[in-house]
């Protein structure tokens, strides 16, 4: 038989697929959008400060600045040599007025959250030259108000260290004080919010804790004591009205310093929204501890016809040791040097962002090196060149003591910023070439308060600038009697010259309408 033929099957290979098509990962969603650096880039400028303040370290930035410890401790002796204890009425009229500033400031930040805010502000409002000439103005007030700050901390300095100053030391204590700040600046936004956050927790002992503490266990005195001059209006001519009208001048120091919320807008997340809320709770919450404080000291000091007749030169830390005992002097005055260098700093800090803010557009002289920024994102340029400024107006202080001289030198010009940004606000409202656009608007009501703020600011510009002999000490040179008028008039001179030589208003013509 044939062999059986019945084989197995050739296995079957199973039928050739193509591939499954290759399933593509799920798209990644986009990287969330930056809406402050956006906004910043929709008004012209790129992303180059280190973003990442939130609103209380905005808040606190601008609480440093304004700071009840500088406020209170540089013009209370002031004050009550002026007007007695009756000098406190000044502070509430003061703070009343600077609402009005920061009614019409606050309506500005919301719509252009920019560094070197009058700058920035001015140019959008009136034009290239009007706004070049507010930075200008700004930015020199804000170093001059540096070196009113670091002169009024050097003192403390010398009480910490037991030594008697002169006035050539106090100018060098005051020039290391600025110095000092400027290599803390340098590290960065952090480091500085850092240091600054240091400062308030010593402005909470040495202003809230030990105001409340004078006010409700330590009193001397009964308010009536409020209502009399003891005698102080006699520096004045007699005149009780001339002697409140130089305490408006020299309170108007205690409440300025808010608009350093503003300096560091272009590091604060939601810019638009917080540092309008920054700027009032600054100032409010200042405002509120150094009418708190004033009251509390002048209460507890054991004898204020002493400090009317100019026998007691610190009657802050007088009413304190009085109050609490020997024991108290050296914390106290180191608590009372951390706030003055919190300040200090803060302060630095704006006035180096204004810098910073003029030269990146090349409209402040040696742009090319003030607008540079470190790696750490700071801007060194600005710092450096507003340390320079601010130590060479230290130069008043090396003939005499200056104190009531710097605090009108530095409010003066401070002051008139102030008058440019709300006259400027105020014009274009009137001119229908402004209507607030951004999260604040306010309207007819915000027209009304900015006719409000510009009068406001243009009486305390006149009596900052008023000479005073009574605010320099007996003898004083003259440059210190005029120190108000004469700063500003400086700054103004020189403003209008470079104005007018350099042209840098064509330039930011040529930016806007490239």
């Amino acid at each position: 038989m044939p062999p059986c033929q019945n084989p197995l099957p050739p296995a079957r290979r199973p039928p050739s697929h193509p591939p499954p098509p290759r399933i593509p990962p799920p798209a990644l969603p986009p990287p969330p959008r930056d809406a402050d650096a956006a906004r910043l880039g929709d008004l012209g400028y790129q992303q180059e400060l280190r973003r990442s303040l939130g609103v209380l370290g905005n808040i606190s930035m601008g609480f440093a600045v304004v700071s009840p410890v500088v406020a209170l401790y540089a013009v209370s002796m002031v004050g009550t040599m002026i007007a007695g204890p009756a000098w406190v009425w000044a502070l509430p009229v003061v703070l009343l007025g600077q609402c009005l500033v920061v009614n019409v400031y606050a309506e500005l930040a919301s719509q252009w959250p920019l560094t070197g805010g009058p700058y920035q502000w001015g140019r959008r409002l009136l034009g290239p030259s009007f706004g070049w000439m507010s930075g200008w103005v700004w930015q020199f007030a804000v170093m001059f108000g540096n070196t009113t700050v670091a002169y009024l901390a050097a003192p403390w300095v010398f009480a910490l260290v037991g030594v008697a100053p002169t006035p050539g030391t106090m100018v060098a204590v005051a020039a290391g004080i600025l110095f000092g700040c400027m290599l803390v600046n340098a590290f960065g936004i952090r480091i500085l919010s850092w240091c600054v956050s240091l400062g308030i927790a010593a402005e909470a002992v040495a202003s809230v804790l030990v105001g409340f503490a004078l006010l409700l266990f330590f009193r001397e005195h009964g308010f009536a004591l409020f209502t009399g001059t003891l005698g102080a209006e006699e520096l004045s001519g007699g005149s009780t009205v001339m002697a409140f009208l130089a305490v408006l001048a020299v309170a108007g120091w205690g409440f300025i310093g808010f608009d350093a919320c503003v300096s560091t807008a272009e590091e604060t997340k939601d810019a638009g929204r917080q540092v309008p809320r920054a700027m009032w709770w600054a100032l409010l919450s200042v405002g509120v501890v150094v009418i708190l404080n004033a009251i509390a000291v002048a209460l507890a000091h054991p004898d204020p016809a002493a400090v009317v007749a100019g026998e007691d030169l610190d009657p802050v830390t007088t009413a304190v040791i009085s109050s609490f005992g020997s024991w108290s002097d050296k914390p106290f005055v180191l608590v009372v040097l951390i706030g003055f260098l919190a300040c200090a700093m803060a302060s630095q800090g704006g006035a180096a962002r204004g810098v910073y803010s003029l030269a990146r557009d090349g409209v402040f002289p040696f742009s090319r090196y003030v607008r540079k920024v470190n790696r750490r994102q700071a801007p060194i340029g600005g710092l450096v060149a507003s340390t320079v400024v601010s130590c060479s107006a230290l130069l008043l202080g090396l003939n005499a003591t200056a104190i009531g001289s710097l605090i009108a030198f530095g409010t003066a010009a401070t002051f008139l910023p102030f008058f440019l940004v709300s006259l400027a606000a105020l014009i274009a409202r009137l001119r229908g070439t402004w209507v607030p656009s951004g999260h604040i608007r306010q309207g007819a009501r915000g027209t009304f308060l900015n006719v409000l703020a510009v009068l406001w600011t243009a009486f305390e510009v006149a009596n900052v600038c008023w000479p005073r002999a009574i605010l320099a000490p007996p003898g004083a040179p003259w440059y210190q009697v005029w120190a108000g008028l004469l700063g500003t008039g400086v700054v103004i001179t020189a403003g209008l010259v470079y104005l007018l030589a350099r042209r840098p208003q064509d330039k930011l013509r040529a930016t806007e309408s490239g």
